[in-house]
């Protein structure tokens, strides 16, 4: 009985440790399970909180407005490991795809975002910079979605356009990252990716990827803009020709160009969606001197047209892969300084661009100057010149993808750099023929340079205009204060490579007003001109002809005014002739009478003793 009084109590003893056990248990529990609720309550009220604890949730709402709309922007963010390698969890939000969205919510306060379209973001940050970019508010700027887009639509490595570097500051806002630097490249796939390096330690890095065929409508350049609701809006296609320019009429033609040459007519394919009417025609005659209608009776007219009707434009016998560049070789060509000022200069100007991948079609094309000017040409063009009046006959159907009507010509024999689309300028042309002609001298000769070699004097010889009758004690005073004098009688027939290597070797050069005078493209740059300018008011058209020119070359220029006595007019005219007293008075008759009367109708004899001082001039000036 003892024994059963004693195990009794020894089982009692050991049920009462075991209850109160039970009940810390079930205590635990409670406690555990008011945790684990008080959490979910957390976690489903506020989404942010989950990057605490590295996992993944979306709260009701967003769920639901994820299930409405498609996804524009993704997030993801990693806890990096302290060496930077890939691990951890990641925190996902999912942001809907409307552009004015005010919807991130958080507790107490509402951030109002402006959300980037079509575009997935993946970032990867250290655990640090998480931490501390969910600790900062940020308030990103309203701006179009166009600008905000920009990042992703560009294929190269800087942004595309100037808001694209905002475009990422917007995003690192609603991502809660700092701005960054933009990288991109277009995948296989077609898609485009534009990736984002912030600049700070290892395993930083920052992707956009955006689907080519989904990009927004503001970043399609070459598609009508979309506003609101409304209907898409036609671009207004550009002129197919510039009138403005007071010596020539271009036409930038660009897309799918035929060149017709039957008819001598451009025809430009286009969309009739994106053109503003289905038709634009004008005429044109590619050569620049434009309002003479003396010479510009002599180009051939060409015609350009717009049409959206792709069947029944020309079809094409001939397809090429490089622009072309039409031009006359009509008008005054033959003459040394219209050759220039009027195709050559002007042609280097608009199809210098092109690297030589540049087709040349040519109207009014004549043998003998394709011959004389070969080597400037090819320096120009590796394609063979197409003859536009040859192809017609042929009925030959030339297609481009690009196309320039006329040539872009400034002032007589210069390219001005401001007005150049490649910011070109005189001494650039001048270069070339220098390089295209295999002309060695860059530099004219320099007095007491120990060589001992005399400065040489070119003395350009007329044959039927504007004598120099004194031409030889011309020669003798030149020799007398220390040139080598050399006598050159420019002929349209000379080979453009002979005369050029002859005046190329001189360090001055003089001449009477005239074409002549167009060679001093050759001489090296720092060498002198002298023009001799007849009488009868024509200074005016000595400085823009060849005064002006020789200057923006780089070359020193004197003009020199011959006096009444100088002139053979003296021999025609009275003395008290108003030829003598007032010879721009004349000028109102027009520029046939300065031409016959003023320019071809006289002959010169300088004055030798007041010309030989223009001479210590120029030398002195190659002393410097």
């Amino acid at each position: 009985m003892k024994g059963d009084k004693a195990g009794g109590r020894d089982r009692g003893g050991a049920s009462r440790p075991l209850r109160l056990e039970s009940q810390r248990f079930r205590l635990l529990s409670i406690v555990v399970g008011c945790f684990v609720i008080c959490l979910v309550f957390l976690l489903s009220s506020r989404p942010d909180a989950a990057a605490a604890f590295g996992t993944v949730s979306v709260s009701p709402k967003a769920s639901l407005v994820a299930a409405r709309r498609p996804v524009a922007v993704k997030t993801v963010r990693a806890s990096s490991s302290a060496d930077g390698a890939l691990g951890g969890d990641f925190h996902v939000d999912i942001l809907p795809q409307h552009r004015q969205e005010q919807s991130l919510e958080r507790t107490g306060d509402k951030t109002a975002t402006e959300w980037v379209r079509d575009t997935v973001i993946v970032e990867e940050r250290s655990g640090a910079e998480t931490s501390e970019a969910e600790t900062e508010e940020t308030e990103p700027d309203r701006h179009d979605s166009a600008t905000a887009t920009a990042a992703a639509s560009n294929t190269d490595d800087q942004p595309a356009v100037p808001g694209a570097e905002k475009a990422v500051q917007d995003t690192a806002a609603i991502t809660g990252q700092p701005a960054a630097e933009t990288t991109s490249a277009t995948a296989p796939d077609g898609t485009e990716k534009t990736g984002a390096a912030t600049g700070g330690g290892s395993g930083q890095s920052k992707v956009q990827e955006q689907p080519a065929r989904q990009r927004p409508q503001e970043e399609r350049h070459d598609e009508p803009a979309q506003s609101g609701g409304d209907q898409q809006q036609q671009q207004p296609r550009p002129p197919l020709c510039d009138f403005s320019d007071f010596r020539s009429d271009i036409c930038d033609l660009a897309g799918d160009v035929r060149m017709d040459a039957n008819v001598s007519a451009f025809v430009v394919v286009v969309d009739p969606a994106t053109s503003g009417s289905d038709q634009e025609e004008h005429k044109v005659r590619p050569y620049p001197r434009k309002g003479d209608e003396t010479c510009m009776g002599r180009i051939t007219e060409v015609t350009v047209r717009a049409t959206g009707d792709a069947a029944g434009a020309p079809r094409c016998t001939e397809t090429h892969g490089a622009p072309a560049v039409v031009f006359s070789i009509g008008g005054y060509t033959g003459n040394i300084f219209h050759d220039f000022s009027d195709v050559l200069v002007p042609l280097y100007n608009t199809a210098r661009r092109y690297r030589g991948d540049v087709q040349l079609v040519m109207a009014n094309a004549a043998p003998w100057w394709l011959v004389k000017y070969d080597r400037l040409l090819r320096a120009l063009s590796r394609h063979a010149p197409l003859d536009l009046a040859r192809a017609g006959a042929a009925r030959e159907v030339h297609c481009f993808p690009r196309a320039v009507v006329s040539l872009r010509a400034h002032k007589e024999l210069i390219i001005e750099r401001d007005r150049s689309l490649d910011g070109l300028a005189t001494p650039d042309f001048t270069r070339f023929l220098r390089r295209a002609l295999s002309l060695p001298r860059d530099a004219p000769t320099r007095l007491g340079d120990g060589t001992g070699r005399k400065p040489r004097l070119l003395v350009i010889s007329r044959h039927r205009t504007r004598l120099l009758l004194n031409l030889d004690a011309v020669v003798r005073a030149a020799e007398e204060v220390g040139f080598e004098a050399v006598v050159n009688e420019s002929d349209v027939a000379n080979d453009i490579s002979q005369v050029g290597g002859l005046i190329n070797s001189c360090d001055a050069m003089v001449g009477v007003h005239g074409a002549g005078l167009t060679n001093m493209m050759f001489l090296p740059p720092g060498a002198a001109l002298v023009q001799i300018v007849p009488w009868g008011g024509l200074q005016w058209m000595a400085r823009a002809d060849y005064g002006d020119p020789a200057e923006a070359m780089g070359l020193k220029y004197i003009q020199y005014e011959i006096g009444v006595a100088e002139s053979t007019l003296k021999d025609k005219f009275p003395s008290g002739h108003k030829i003598f007293t007032n010879p721009t008075a004349l000028h109102k008759k027009g520029f046939m009478f300065i031409r016959q009367t003023l320019m071809d109708g006289q002959d010169i004899t300088v004055d030798v003793g007041r010309f030989r001082e223009v001479l210590l001039q120029v030398l002195n000036s190659l002393a410097q």
